[in-house]
């Protein structure tokens, strides 16, 4: 059905309420820089920056790859965004379609611990930028360290952690002004430090970027294999905004909005920034003699202060930026959606910022150990199976029309299912789940690891529209006994 009058929902707590039409303000300019932004982090360099070394594939193939993947995700956003656009509805009351009012819980929560988790990992990326800032004003020596980070690092942690505390009070408003701020402002940075690397590289940049891309080392089996296992890791990168694109394409002002926006954001942004990220690993190898994969680290050695401030105040903001809209916000939703009425927006956000002061601070010690790629590979294979259920549900299942009345409705309606859970969602999730995190860990299955994300997907939509298919078959026959 369509979308009723603004009046007709009852506010369920201001962070899962449906947004009204003076609330979607969001030009293609706001989506393009939640992907500008979201690209742009440190840790988005840091991740592009290790593709194109880690899986022994030419530079040409690791280009391709990156760009056929923001290709992929732009579709896949599209997708799962029309229904926040449509409706004005966040994720967590998305999914209660597919999963049941109760039941949306659970994928609710699991993405919220994605999101605490990249929350967490964000701040210290962010930290390491004003580390930086820090050293150069001040002069400031590495001291004692303490899981895996000196007296120096652990201010700046502490400092962005309070940070982002400080923004995300102040109200959406902050939140998307800071992000349209800073956003912009990592390309001159970035085209910057390559101007720098170009000089003390005596002209030869160029010439370390096209060994990369040639790479005669490569054959034609490492060019398949890194292409996939590019292709993968970047859209196990996405995997968490693809499926809660809703909680920001509601605030879009129209559907064309969003698609221009995932458009000039996603592909567009992936093609600048994956050069960029290409050029300055390769002047750093050139000027440094080693592969440098954080961008902080480069700007420390180019041994120039002004450079030095102006990157790290740009990076810091950049990625604090995105933290908050990609990270924050659906942490904070998923939480609000375990006890609406009782859990505020603030209050929610106030347990994710607990939480990621704990994850943050391990990021060095712990989490890092098991390598980019495996993390965000692990995160993306989990979530997989959610994106499928949604996606068949809405498309397939539903042809698109649902009723935001029975989406708010938390004890009967069309999505209350058996006691709030829907039982066929519920398997499809952990059948799929269980295999898409196998291929990332299982050796017998590490041919497949590359797909993880696509494979659970899959799996999760199929064996969501096979269960529900066999239920319909089943009341129809049981209606008809009746009869």
């Amino acid at each position: 059905m369509q979308p009723t009058n603004d009046t007709a929902i009852s506010d369920e707590g201001s962070a899962l309420r449906p947004v009204t039409k003076k609330e979607k303000t969001w030009g293609s300019f706001a989506i393009f820089n939640v992907w500008a932004n979201d690209i742009q982090s440190l840790f988005g360099y840091t991740l592009v920056a290790s593709l194109f070394i880690s899986f022994g594939a030419s530079g040409w193939t690791a280009f391709t790859a990156l760009i056929a993947a923001g290709l992929f995700v732009m579709f896949m956003v599209n997708l799962s965004g029309a229904a926040g656009e449509r409706y004005g509805i966040s994720y967590p009351v998305f999914a209660r379609a597919s999963m049941g009012t109760a039941g949306a819980k659970l994928p609710a929560i699991l993405r919220a611990v994605v999101a605490i988790f990249w929350y967490g990992a964000q701040v210290y990326f962010a930290s390491t930028a004003l580390s930086l800032l820090i050293r150069t004003i001040t002069g400031a020596e590495s001291d004692t360290m303490f899981l895996g980070l000196s007296g120096v690092d652990w201010v700046a942690f502490l400092f962005v952690w309070a940070f982002h505390i400080v923004i995300f009070w102040r109200g959406m408003n902050w939140v998307e002004g800071f992000l349209n701020l800073a956003g912009p402002f990592v390309y001159a940075v970035m085209i910057g430090l390559v101007i720098v690397l170009w000089n003390k590289s005596d002209g030869q940049l160029l010439s370390a970027a096209q060994t990369i891309f040639a790479n005669p080392e490569a054959t034609w089996k490492t060019e398949v294999s890194g292409f996939v296992a590019i292709f993968g890791t970047m859209v196990a990168y996405f995997a968490a905004v693809m499926i809660n694109f809703s909680d920001f394409s509601r605030f879009a002002k129209n559907k064309q909005a969003m698609v221009n926006g995932n458009l000039w954001g996603l592909p567009m942004n992936m093609i600048l920034f994956s050069a960029l990220a290409l050029l300055t690993t390769a002047g750093a190898a050139v000027v440094y003699g080693e592969a440098i994969i954080n961008p902080t680290e480069i700007v420390e050695r180019a041994d120039s202060v002004f450079l030095s401030i102006i990157a790290a105040i740009t990076f810091f903001a950049a990625t604090v930026g995105i933290n908050l809209v990609a990270n924050f916000i659906p942490a904070v939703n998923g939480i609000a959606n375990l006890s609406p009425s009782t859990i505020s927006f603030r209050k929610a956000g106030l347990i994710t910022s607990g939480f990621a002061l704990v994850i943050g601070g391990l990021w060095t010690a712990v989490i890092s150990q098991i390598g980019i790629a495996g993390f965000v590979n692990t995160l993306g294979a989990t979530l997989a199976p959610l994106f499928g259920i949604l996606i068949v549900d809405y498309y397939v299942v539903r042809k698109q029309e649902l009723s935001r009345e029975d989406l708010y409705n938390m004890k009967s309606g069309q999505y209350h299912y058996k006691k709030g859970w829907h039982d066929n969602a519920v398997i499809a999730f952990v059948i799929g789940g269980i295999f898409s995190v196998a291929t990332v860990w299982v050796p017998v299955l590490s041919d497949l690891s590359g797909y993880a994300w696509i494979i659970g997907a899959t799996l999760g939509g199929i064996i969501y529209y096979l269960c529900t298919k066999k239920y319909e078959t089943v009341l129809i026959q049981s209606n008809a006994l009746k009869d």
